[in-house]
C-alpha cells in the first residue's frame, strides 16, 4: 500500500516502513505523528484519490530524528558597484518511520 501526503509544502509518496525525510515538525524523536492530508491512496490495482484530500484516510509515522541538512552559500553580486554579500543557510529537517496507512 502508498499514498502521497501533502506536509510542509511538498508532496511526498511513501509506502509502509519507508523512512522519508520531511520540512521540520514540532514533535520529539520516538513520538507518533498523524497526517491527515492524504491526496492519494493506492493498493495494487485499487487506487482513491481525493477531491482535495482523501476524507477518511490517515497515515501514521513515528519520528525517527531531527537534523539540518547540507550548508547552501547566497551571494548577491553587482559588479563595478562595490557590492557583495555572501550568507549561508542549512534547511532543518525530520526524519520519520511510515508505520501505518488506514484508508
Amino acid at each position: 500500500m502508498y499514498a502521497v501526503i501533502a506536509t510542509g509544502g511538498k508532496q511526498y509518496r511513501v509506502q509502509e516502513g519507508a523512512v522519508v525525510r520531511i520540512e521540520k515538525l514540532d514533535a520529539d524523536k520516538g513520538d507518533s505523528v498523524e497526517f491527515n492530508q492524504l491526496l492519494l491512496v493506492g493498493d495494487g490495482a485499487y487506487v482513491t484519490v481525493g477531491a482535495a484530500y482523501v476524507g477518511s484516510a490517515k497515515l501514521v509515522a513515528t519520528v525517527d530524528s531531527h537534523g539540518k541538512g547540507d550548508k547552501v552559500r547566497i551571494v548577491k553580486f553587482r559588479r563595478r558597484k562595490h557590492y557583495k554579500r555572501e550568507k549561508t543557510h542549512r534547511q532543518p529537517y525530520t526524519d520519520v518511520k511510515i508505520t501505518s496507512i488506514v484508508a
